[in-house]
């Protein structure tokens, strides 16, 4: 009976403002309906059901190239990227290489390597015995020597762009790292740098042993910078290491530009990134703007932007190594403001705001025993199940 009376009232209001019931009925319906797709939909030709009977690729090469086919195809739905490229506009431009020549090998002549190399082994008799005995090694060493050599720059590449360090230190342009920095701030593994490891403020209390390959003849400049560490410019850095006119890979025979100073990430700010850079130069370069005095402990002389640097100096030099690690707050920071910077310490933390308490009520209904807690004064408010 109530249904039925609340069914009545319904129509005698639409039928007041002049709306019929099959039109109402008949907006509703439009407004769920779904518009159709304008063409065919993606793997609409496949049938999940027999899956068998679909053509196997047998091959990644013939599966790439299927998928190159594909993707030039025209088709009536819009990617990812191209929406993101519609927000972006003129804004996503191509970024400048500004590093040293580089291309990869031949997709081609790769395979052609792996089948000779193949070949080679299956004819060598006392490797098909170690393997056969599972007892066959490869020293991680040699491994480590080949991914460096192939596609060692480009992985370091792709994390030094997830990292953002491109976007902080090279606005507009990149490089991809060709020669491998093997950097050290003892004799623990831990202390070693690698491509975004964490390394304590205590551990880089020193110089770090730095080592690459290079040519005898050969001219390079190394860096150290902190694009997260200023405490007045969020677009500033401060350089913590600067050598320049190193010849060959001897970096304690440089030029000493600005001496080493201890990474100092003040508390509350989180991780902060230090990115050493290897510069290759094809002269000897007069470094007279960038030199510091020694001891350098004041932050406004330390204050660096790499683009500056490299465009002051990009005739002579190139970016060619690329190494950064990650540092927070420790003890040892505190003694390298009040002892080096001579300064107070720089502490950051969250301001919570007050506990919302809503008003309270004399007879609560569902809440715990200790529901009088929040609102008692002298300490602070608990709020327990009992």
């Amino acid at each position: 009976m109530a249904c039925r009376m609340v069914w009545e009232a319904v129509l005698r209001a639409g039928l007041d403002l002049g709306v019929s019931q099959t039109r109402g009925f008949g907006t509703a319906g439009a407004l769920c309906r779904r518009a159709a797709p304008l063409g065919p939909l993606p793997n609409e030709d496949i049938h999940y059901k027999d899956l068998e009977s679909l053509e196997k690729y047998r091959s990644y090469r013939r599966y790439l190239k299927t998928a190159e086919e594909a993707e030039k195809k025209t088709v009536w739905w819009r990617t990812y990227r191209q929406y993101l490229k519609q927000e972006k506009g003129d804004n996503d431009l191509e970024l400048v290489d500004i590093g040293l020549p580089h291309c990869r090998p031949s997709r081609i002549r790769q395979v052609k390597e792996r089948k000779r190399l193949m070949k080679q082994n299956q004819s060598n008799s006392e490797l098909e015995k170690t393997m056969r005995h599972q007892t066959f090694r490869i020293p991680l060493e040699r491994v480590k020597a080949e991914w460096e050599r192939t596609c060692g720059p480009y992985h370091l590449h792709r994390l030094a762009n997830h990292y953002g360090v491109y976007r902080d230190l090279f606005p507009g342009a990149h490089f991809t790292p060709k020669v491998m920095l093997r950097i050290a701030y003892g004799e623990e593994a831990s202390a070693q740098v690698h491509y975004g490891n964490h390394v304590s403020p205590a551990q880089a209390v020193a110089a770090p042993h730095v080592s690459f390959e290079a040519e005898e003849d050969s001219l390079w400049t190394l860096l150290l910078t902190s694009p997260d560490e200023h405490l007045l410019d969020s677009e500033g850095e401060y350089v913590h290491w600067l050598v320049g006119n190193i010849p060959g890979n001897a970096v304690e025979s440089g030029e000493e530009v600005c001496h080493y100073f201890p990474p100092f990430p003040a508390k509350g700010t989180g991780f902060h990134r230090f990115v050493f850079l290897l510069f290759k130069q094809d002269a000897p370069v007069d470094f007279e703007h960038d030199c510091r005095p020694s001891p350098c402990h004041s932050l406004k002389q330390r204050t660096f932007k790499t683009i500056e640097f490299y465009r002051r100096h990009q005739d002579v030099i190139t970016p060619a190594g690329l190494a950064f690690f990650q540092s927070q707050w420790d003890d040892s920071v505190t003694s390298t403001f009040h002892t080096l910077l001579n300064m107070k310490e720089p502490v950051f933390e969250f301001d919570w705001p007050p506990v919302y308490h809503p008003p309270q009520k004399k007879y609560p209904h569902g809440q715990p025993l200790r529901y009088l807690d929040r609102y008692r004064d002298g300490h602070k408010p608990t709020y327990g199940i009992y």
